[in-house]
């Protein structure tokens, strides 16, 4: 085998949980270090690390990502009260997709690997969706409280100069619970311009969606700062490029995008946005052929699959039962960060590797040789429904004919 390929500046890697934590050693294993001096700065982000740290190797991640510029992220729990029995857990932890996002200030894109033995449940659809997701605030930074009998709860904001407003919310007759959550100008402002400029990238028309019928506040905020930054920025820009931004209801947009064909970005909230990424993810096929990259403001990359731990198959795999495990989407995270880095250092080998990785999961499944969750929808006359480890091997079989090619 030629040498391996040499990494200049590491990549910030985040360990996870279950069988993506079970899968993530046997891609490294198995896909990259043979081929890779793999340089990397580790941080173990499964559950009983980060209730060992109360939470600080998550913040520390997500500033590691700051300084080096790209990051690569297992599947994580984010623990319920379930999980915090099954774990005895000090707390109930925030989601640490979340705690990255907010620290880095993101926007997430997410879009469908697209295979062609794997046609989509909505008929009409010819090309990939991809979802853009703002990365701060809402639910995922929001504070709850569980109200056990009579009161008033009260919205209250005391300004700098201690000035007080208030607004009830509701007064309680009985027991109940209340949510507040919050966002900020600034990050809404850069959730826009990064949807725009992604737009103007791949030369494809953007969708806003909220529902600001209803919100008529918070979502109305959202969609006038997306319409002050698209008039003053960039109308000319799109119109130059012969595509479109337009506003709409979110009912409207799930309506129009199940009848269009496909081809555009539909930029969503961030509760929204996590939602409608797992709807367009299992209509093309698997939530397992799922891209997502975080773009921050300053040029951060971090990269992970867009689905959980497969708590089911790691379960099987305590027990030491056969799992099929689709690793497509956590393969593809690990070759976006490479990629990225490789584009950051000018290291082409390190691109070319990605590209060539990318090119045999997608013969290897095309060439009927999947997971149990493909073979099922595949649209092949002889499929091959292997298991976790013998996928990963058959996608190393590919990649060594291609990297001989080259």
């Amino acid at each position: 085998m030629a040498d391996k390929i040499k990494m200049e500046l590491p990549i910030v890697e985040m360990d996870g949980d279950e069988m993506t934590r079970v899968i993530w050693k046997k891609i490294k294993d198995i896909l990259l270090e043979p081929y890779i001096n793999l340089k990397t700065e580790y941080y173990d982000l499964g559950l009983e690390k980060r209730n060992e740290t109360e939470d600080q190797i998550t913040i520390d991640a997500a500033n590691a990502i700051k300084k080096y510029g790209v990051g690569v992220k297992c599947a994580t729990i984010t623990p319920n009260a379930q999980r915090v029995k099954e774990y005895n857990l000090k707390k109930m932890w925030k989601s640490p997709n979340g705690t990255i996002r907010a620290i880095l200030d993101g926007t997430v894109f997410r879009a469908p690997i697209i295979v062609n033995c794997v046609k989509p449940l909505v008929k009409t659809w010819e090309k990939p969706i991809t979802i853009a997701r703002h990365a701060y605030g809402d639910i995922y930074k929001d504070v709850e409280f569980r109200v056990q009998g009579k009161g008033t709860a009260e919205l209250v904001f005391t300004s700098e100069n201690g000035e007080v407003s208030k607004q009830v919310i509701q007064d309680f007759i009985g027991s109940g619970v209340i949510l507040g959550m919050h966002n900020i100008d600034k990050s809404i402002e850069s959730f826009a311009r990064a949807c725009f400029n992604y737009a103007l990238n791949v030369k494809q028309d953007l969708w806003f969606s909220t529902k600001d019928t209803i919100s008529k506040i918070y979502d109305h905020t959202f969609k006038d700062i997306f319409q002050d930054i698209f008039e003053n920025e960039y109308k000319e820009k799109f119109k130059d490029a012969g595509i479109e931004y337009f506003y709409t209801l979110i009912d409207d947009a799930v309506a129009r995008v199940i009848k269009s064909k496909g081809g555009m970005i539909w930029a969503c909230k961030n509760y929204d946005g996590d939602v409608m990424s797992d709807m367009i993810s299992t209509a093309f096929g698997s939530l397992g052929m799922m891209t997502s990259v975080l773009v921050s403001p300053d040029g951060n990359f971090e990269y992970e699959a867009a689905h959980g731990t497969v708590q089911r198959h790691y379960y099987k795999h305590l027990k030491g039962e056969e799992t099929s495990t689709n690793s497509v989407a956590t393969i593809f995270a690990w070759t976006g960060a490479l990629r990225k880095r490789g584009e950051i250092d000018k290291i082409n080998e390190l691109i070319n590797f990605a590209d060539k990785l990318d090119k045999a999961i997608i013969n290897t499944i095309e060439e009927g040789t999947m997971t149990k969750d493909l073979a099922g929808i595949a649209d092949l006359d002889n499929v091959n429904a292997v298991n976790t480890e013998e996928f990963l091997f058959e996608i190393k079989k590919r990649l060594d004919i291609l990297l001989k090619q080259a």
